[in-house]
C-alpha cells in the first residue's frame, strides 16, 4: 500500500457510510478495522429517506470527529446527499464498506453491494465483532422503561 497521506495514484480509498444516528462502538470498530486495510477510508454520514435522524447530517458528521482518536490521520467523516457511488466517483473512492451484524443485514447488504457493483463500485461486508453485533443505532436510541 502506498502512504496514506499522499494522495496520489494508487492510493485506495475506502468510503463506509450510515446515517450513524447515534455513532456506535460497533462502528467505530468497523471504522478501525477499515483504516488498517485501506490507505484513506471517509465515513460517510448520509440521509436515509426512510430514517428520521435526531440531528442534521453535519451535526452528525461533527460528532463523529470528535469521537476518532487523533491518530486515526487516514480516516475523515463527510456528510453527503446522494447515492454513495456518486460520492465514491466524484472521490475516488474504490470501495465500500459496509458492516453486518447477522443475516438479515447480509442479505440486505448483498443485495445493495450487487447493485454498488453494477455501478462500478466494490462493496465489502466486514462482520461485526460478536461482542458487537447486538447493538444497533435503534436500539441505542430507543427510550428506556421509566425513562
Amino acid at each position: 500500500m502506498s502512504h496514506a497521506g499522499d494522495g496520489g495514484p494508487g492510493v485506495i480509498r475506502a468510503v463506509y457510510p450510515g446515517t450513524f444516528d447515534p455513532f456506535t462502538p460497533g462502528h467505530l470498530d468497523i471504522v478501525d478495522r477499515s483504516r488498517r486495510m485501506f490507505d484513506r477510508v471517509t465515513v460517510l454520514v448520509a440521509v436515509n429517506d426512510g430514517k428520521q435522524p435526531s440531528g442534521t447530517t453535519a451535526a452528525r458528521a461533527r460528532d463523529i470527529r470528535a469521537l476518532l482518536p487523533a491518530g486515526w490521520e487516514n480516516v475523515a467523516v463527510a456528510a453527503w446527499h446522494g447515492l454513495t457511488v456518486d460520492y465514491c466517483r466524484r472521490n475516488g473512492c474504490a470501495v465500500i464498506i459496509r458492516g453486518v451484524r447477522n443475516a438479515t443485514d447480509h442479505l440486505r447488504e448483498y443485495e445493495l453491494a450487487a447493485m454498488n457493483e453494477a455501478l462500478g463500485v466494490t462493496t465489502l461486508l466486514v462482520p461485526a465483532r460478536p461482542e458487537l453485533a447486538t447493538v444497533s443505532s435503534t436500539a441505542v436510541r430507543a427510550p428506556r422503561p421509566g425513562g
